[in-house]
C-alpha cells in the first residue's frame, strides 16, 4: 500500500509540473575549452556574447569543474551524475559507456521529454561495446552542414540542427537537447586568429606557457573556434526565444575540459580542469545575475536537471543537485570540487594510463598521483603510443613543438619541465599566492597541517563514493581495451594479470 501510495505522489507531483510547463533543457557544451576564456570571465581578446548573456541573465560559476580532463570520461559523468571511478570503461577515453550506468537522458525520456542532440554527444569510443545502440545524448540531429569560416573547422551547423529539433518536438512536449560542438577541439587552421585582426600583444598568456609569438598566435587560433562555438549558441538562443521556448528552458554552457594546449588538457591542474559554466533559467533561477564561487562538478547537473523536471533521481547518482543554487537558498556551502584521470590517450607500454585524484578548494589544488614512476604527458618515446607521437597525452600542435624543440634553451626548459616531466606522488599549490598551480608546496613543513588535511579529505571522499583505488581493490582501468586510432600497429593493450 505504501508503494502505491508513494508512486501516486511521485504521479501527481509530475502531472502538476507538466501542467504548469517542466522546463526546457538546452545543454551546450564545447569541446576543450578553458575557464578564463569567455569575456564574462575576463579574457580581454575572445568574444563571448552568448556565454556572456546567459551568465548575467542567469548564474555564473567561477569555480567549476570537469569531472576528469579527458572528452569521453568528462561526458560519461555529465551524463551520469557520477564521478568517472564509479564508471568502469567509462573513465577512460576511447572506450565504452555501459548501459547500466543510467543518464539523466534516459530518465527524462521515460518521463516524455522530446530527447537530442547535434554534434559531438557522448564520445568518442564504441557505444556498442558497452550494450548501447545509440548516444546517450539523444536523437541524433546532424543533417544540417554549413561553409565553416576556417578549413579546420567542422561544417555541422549545429544551431541549424537544433532547428530541425525544434521541428520534431510535439506541441506542450517538453525537451532536453544537447548542443555539443567539436569546436575548439585541436586541430587549427594556422594563423586563423591573426587574420581576423585579433591583436597577439592583448592575449594573456597562462603561466604555464613561456610568452612567445608562437604561443601567442596559437591561442589566437584556439579563439576563433571558442567564439565559432558561442555564435551556434546565440543562434539557438535567438530560436528559443522565437519558439516561444527561451525564457522556460534550462540553458547551460560550458565545456568538458580544459584548452588543448601542454599542461591543460588532460591535465588535473586548472589549465586542464576548471570551465566556464553559465546558467539561465528565468522561470527558476531566483535573483538571477549572481556569481557562485564555491566549487561544483560538471556531473551535479544531471540530478539539477531531473529536480527541475521534477523527477526522482537515481540512487546510482552520487553527484549533489544545483537547485540549491538555483533557488539561492541561505547557508549553501560547498567545500571541494574532486577531479581525476585514468588512461587518456594510450601513450604508454601496454595501455597503462596516469592514475590520478585530486581536490580542488577555492583556495587549495591538492593531488594524488598514484603512479609517479609513469610519464604524465604520455611516453616521450612514440613507440609507446598508439598514436605513434611522443608525450602523446599532450595533443599536436605549434606550442607543444615550440616546446620539445627548445627545451634545453634558457628560458624554456622550466615550461618543457612542466608540461612533460615526471611528477612527485603528492603535489600542494596555494592559489591565491599561485594562480598557475607551478610551484608545489607538499612536503614543505609549512603546509604539512594542509596537506595533511585535503590527503584526508580526499581520501575519505574517495571511499565514501567507492572508488576501487582508495578501497585497495582491482583497479582495472590500464587494461580496458582501447578503441581510439591505432597508428601505431605495435602497440597493444595488456591483458589482465
Amino acid at each position: 500500500m505504501r508503494a502505491f501510495v508513494q508512486s501516486l505522489q511521485f504521479f501527481l507531483w509530475v502531472w502538476v509540473l507538466s501542467a504548469d510547463q517542466r522546463p526546457n533543457i538546452l545543454f551546450c557544451i564545447s569541446d576543450d575549452q578553458s575557464y578564463a576564456h569567455t569575456g564574462a570571465n575576463g579574457d580581454p581578446v575572445v568574444k563571448t556574447p552568448a556565454f556572456d548573456r546567459v551568465a548575467k541573465e542567469g548564474i555564473r560559476f567561477t569555480h567549476a569543474f570537469c569531472d576528469a580532463p579527458t572528452c569521453g570520461p568528462s561526458r560519461s559523468a555529465i551524463l551520469t551524475g557520477q564521478p568517472i571511478w564509479r564508471l568502469e570503461e567509462a573513465g577512460n577515453i576511447h572506450s565504452t559507456l555501459p548501459k547500466k550506468f543510467v543518464t539523466y537522458t534516459e530518465v527524462l525520456a521515460k518521463a516524455g521529454y522530446s530527447v537530442g542532440f547535434t554534434g559531438k554527444g557522448w564520445s568518442p569510443g564504441r557505444l556498442a561495446a558497452g550494450g548501447r545502440d545509440s548516444n546517450p545524448a539523444g536523437k541524433e540531429f546532424q543533417k544540417r552542414r554549413l561553409k565553416p569560416p576556417f578549413r579546420a573547422m567542422r561544417n555541422t551547423d549545429y544551431a541549424a540542427n537544433f532547428d530541425d529539433f525544434l521541428g520534431e518536438v510535439k506541441a506542450d512536449q517538453p525537451f532536453c537537447f544537447w548542443l555539443g560542438t567539436s569546436e575548439p577541439h585541436r586541430g587549427y587552421e594556422l594563423g586563423a586568429g591573426k587574420r581576423t585582426g585579433k591583436d597577439p600583444a592583448k592575449v594573456i598568456v597562462p603561466k604555464i606557457f613561456p610568452d612567445h609569438p608562437v604561443v601567442r598566435s596559437d591561442i589566437l587560433d584556439y579563439y576563433v573556434e571558442v567564439e565559432h562555438f558561442d555564435k551556434m549558441v546565440a543562434r539557438a538562443l535567438k530560436s528559443l526565444d522565437k519558439a516561444g521556448q527561451l525564457d522556460n528552458t534550462i540553458v547551460v554552457v560550458t565545456s568538458d575540459h580544459g584548452m588543448p594546449f601542454p599542461r591543460a588538457k588532460a591535465s588535473l591542474h586548472d589549465q586542464g580542469s576548471r570551465v566556464p559554466l553559465a546558467i539561465r533559467w528565468t522561470k527558476g533561477i531566483k535573483d538571477p545575475g549572481r556569481v557562485f564561487s564555491d566549487p561544483v562538478n560538471l556531473s551535479d547537473l544531471a540530478p539539477t536537471f531531473l529536480e527541475a523536471a521534477g523527477l526522482e533521481v537515481p540512487r546510482m547518482m552520487s553527484a549533489t543537485g544545483l537547485q540549491d543554487v538555483i533557488e539561492n537558498k541561505s547557508g549553501i556551502t560547498r567545500l571541494a570540487a574532486f577531479i581525476a584521470m585514468e588512461r587518456h590517450d594510450g601513450c604508454r607500454k601496454g595501455g597503462k594510463g596516469y592514475p590520478s585524484r585530486a581536490i580542488r578548494t577555492k583556495d587549495y589544488m591538492y593531488i594524488l598521483n598514484h603512479k609517479p614512476d609513469r610519464w604524465p604527458a604520455g611516453n616521450p618515446d612514440r613507440e609507446f603510443c598508439a598514436r605513434y607521437i611522443p608525450f602523446g597525452e599532450v595533443d599536436s600542435s605549434p606550442t607543444k613543438i615550440l616546446l620539445m624543440d627548445n627545451k634545453d634553451k634558457p628560458g624554456f626548459k622550466r615550461f618543457y619541465d612542466l608540461a612533460f616531466a615526471k611528477r612527485p606522488a603528492e603535489e600542494l599549490y596555494e592559489l591565491a599566492k599561485d594562480p598557475g598551480q607551478i610551484t608545489n608546496l607538499a612536503g614543505q613543513p609549512k603546509y604539512a597541517k594542509i596537506q595533511k588535511k585535503l590527503r584526508a579529505q580526499l581520501k575519505e571522499h574517495l571511499i565514501s563514493t567507492k572508488d576501487p583505488r582508495a578501497l585497495g581493490l582491482d583497479a582495472p582501468w590500464d587494461y580496458y581495451p582501447y578503441y581510439g586510432a591505432m597508428r601505431n600497429q605495435n602497440w597493444e593493450v595488456d591483458n589482465r594479470p
